[in-house]
């Protein structure tokens, strides 16, 4: 029999009523953890409406359990679809789908804590785009809030679920008039709303579950990452901030976020077999219903909810002139490395953080996982060479600029090998690799504290760096079979390079090893040309690597959230995550060679971030009839 949680309770004076929550199932006496689930903080008058604060609850709240999710397709979630690990072997839920209902986060935070406490908070933003929730098992803040108690810098975590789909993001002239007929400002953005009004909950209700409201960390990954920086460039952050600083992974962000006059002619479409020409039809179909069909739009720019300007100021203008300077010879291939192998190449050999600068835009953790265009893998296989050159060429009507990318990226009309692979790497630059690089440069040219991290450290199931895999070691909640290794490096010896002692040191390797003699830089290879000194041995994730790298990104997080340095970011310096459990500051120079700047410098940024991104949307999306 599965033992029960033990109940806790905790009075809240501000909000007169009593929460009823439970001991954390990793509850110890040395680290106790307490759990408070599924605590409403919004409500919604209707479909398509703002959410609002909720502020009155009853004499005593049931939080023991999690709360409704809002509605969506009954499918895996992508995240546990990237995990790669058999739906037997992860753990079960089902939550309630109710979309007026949906707007409730979940606190884990340390036992014994009151208003005086004032802990640092973090608040998680999920991804998965349509689908998935905030109280997924693979976000339980346990791990992450016990790793905190025991280095002796405790956090309280919070994740939050918010409305997503059309619920979320439906928007068009129609639905503008009816909101603002409602008295709501602005139209769609309902599920970036929703996080910003958790926010506001957390800013006046977490002190007396022991937080600080004026010192609250947002984290997310994916779409959820990419609602986070919708946020830094919204017209309430720069009024209002109700967040210090930021940790931003993998975010899919996307330029082209459309009008309100564009929204609603995808929405109309994609919603046409429903013949709903007015908001009162759109109301009455059924929640399943519109959970089952793709939203085609997420963020909105309804001229209220972001910054003006904030595209100039993030994205890098397209320069026309510049395009007819572009290489237009093979030569350019040679700019492409083979980020897609990481699983293949050898490792590499606290003063406090400034709060936001007067650009007004929080300090700022962002990075990205080497392989995260693997989320699009399956719907990008059917790609044929001759579909992929001729797709480009719509798309650019332009011979010089999709030569350009088509040279740049080794892709002709007679590839057959690895041609999925190089669709790949076009579509992880364009979707998420340069977005990220540009959201990075833009908070550099601002003033704004920002650091830069790589993730290439492989998935333990499936032994790539996928779209994920670093969600895997932050939250360390996936049931994992790791294989134990008595020495922390799993290669023959025979292949095993010098290393200098202090690289090798702060790698953990025994100094018995490192009396070779010292590295030549120049011998190791990032590219796709092959392995350096004849080949490692096939690199396995097993416990020393996976410990070094989960302890790395949950004590850096940890330390940014108290305000804390999380590393050294002078001179362009990097901290890398992986792979074969590699973890530390890293050169500039060291991520010329993981990430293909020169190529976005080179190629993309003349293009225009755009066109790029259209690109990437296009071949994310696999080809159509008679396109393969």
């Amino acid at each position: 029999m599965i033992p029960q949680p033990s109940h806790v309770f905790l009075r809240h004076v501000t909000l007169q009523t009593t929460f009823k929550g439970i001991e954390h199932p990793i509850s110890t006496s040395d680290t106790p953890i307490l759990q408070f689930r599924g605590i409403k903080y919004a409500s919604v008058a209707a479909r398509f409406r703002q959410s609002k604060l909720c502020t009155s609850y009853p004499p005593v709240v049931d939080s023991t359990r999690y709360g409704p999710i809002c509605p969506q397709s009954s499918q895996r979630t992508v995240e546990e679809e990237l995990i790669g690990l058999p739906e037997a072997d992860l753990p079960r839920q089902c939550f309630p789908q109710d979309e007026f209902e949906c707007l409730n986060l979940n606190i884990t935070c340390p036992a014994h804590q009151n208003s005086e406490s004032r802990l640092p908070v973090m608040v998680w933003i999920h991804g998965g785009g349509n689908g998935g929730c905030g109280s997924s098992w693979m976000y339980d803040g346990g791990s992450l809030v016990r790793r905190s108690m025991c280095i002796g810098k405790p956090i309280i975590m919070i994740t939050i679920n918010y409305r997503l789909g059309y619920f979320g993001f439906a928007a068009s002239p129609s639905i503008a008039e009816d909101n603002r007929l409602a008295g709501d400002e602005g139209v769609g953005n309902y599920g970036l709303r929703d996080q910003r009004t958790a926010l506001e909950w957390v800013h006046e209700f977490i002190s007396e579950f022991g937080g600080d409201p004026e010192n609250v960390t947002l984290f997310g990954s994916s779409t959820g990452a990419a609602d986070i920086v919708h946020h830094l460039y919204s017209s309430a952050n720069k009024r209002h901030p109700l967040f210090a600083r930021a940790i931003i992974q993998s975010a899919i962000v996307n330029h082209n976020v459309p009008s309100v006059h564009a929204a609603g002619w995808q929405i109309s479409r994609a919603l046409s077999p429903f013949r709903a020409s007015t908001v009162e039809q759109l109301r009455a179909i059924r929640s399943d219903t519109l959970a089952d069909i793709p939203c085609p739009v997420r963020a909105v720019d309804d001229g209220v909810f972001f910054q003006n300007g904030w595209r100039e100021a993030m994205f890098p203008p397209a320069e026309p002139d510049e395009v007819e300077r572009i290489p237009q010879d093979r030569n350019l291939a040679a700019l492409r490395f083979g980020v897609r192998k990481l699983k293949s190449r050898s490792p590499h050999p606290n003063s406090r953080v400034q709060q936001a600068h007067t650009s007004g835009l929080q300090p700022l953790i962002i990075g990205d996982c080497a392989c995260d265009s693997d989320l699009w893998s399956s719907s990008t296989s059917d790609w044929a060479a001759s579909g992929v050159v001729r797709r480009l060429r719509a798309i650019c009507q332009s011979l010089n600029k999709a030569t350009a990318l088509l040279n740049a990226y080794d892709i002709a009309p007679h590839v057959t090998d690895q041609l999925s692979e190089r669709v790949l790497e076009l579509i992880e630059d364009a979707r998420i690799s340069w977005p990220t690089e540009c959201v990075y440069q833009a908070a550099q040219r601002a003033g704004q504290p920002v650091w830069r991290y790589v993730f290439d450290q492989e998935g333990p199931a499936r032994g790539v760096p996928h779209h994920t895999a670093d969600l895997i070691y932050l939250f360390d909640n996936v049931p994992l079979p790791l294989s134990p290794t008595s020495s922390p490096l799993s290669f023959a010896a025979d292949d095993l390079p010098s290393l200098p002692s202090s690289e090798a040191s702060s790698m953990g390797i025994p100094m018995t090893l490192n009396d070779i003699g010292a590295i030549d830089e120049d011998r190791f290879d990032y590219c796709s040309r092959g392995l350096p000194f004849g080949g490692w041995a096939r690199p396995i994730v097993d416990e020393w690597s996976y410990t070094r790298v989960r302890d790395a990104i949950q004590t850096r997080w940890i330390a940014f959230a108290w305000g804390e340095r999380p590393w050294d970011n002078s001179r362009g310096k990097v901290f890398v995550f992986g792979p074969e459990g590699e973890t530390g500051e890293r050169s500039a120079g060291i991520f010329e060679g993981r990430r293909r700047r020169k190529l976005w410098e080179t190629v993309l940024r003349p293009l225009g971030i755009e066109l790029v991104q259209k690109v990437g949307t296009e071949l994310s999306n696999g080809p159509g009839l008679g396109s393969r």
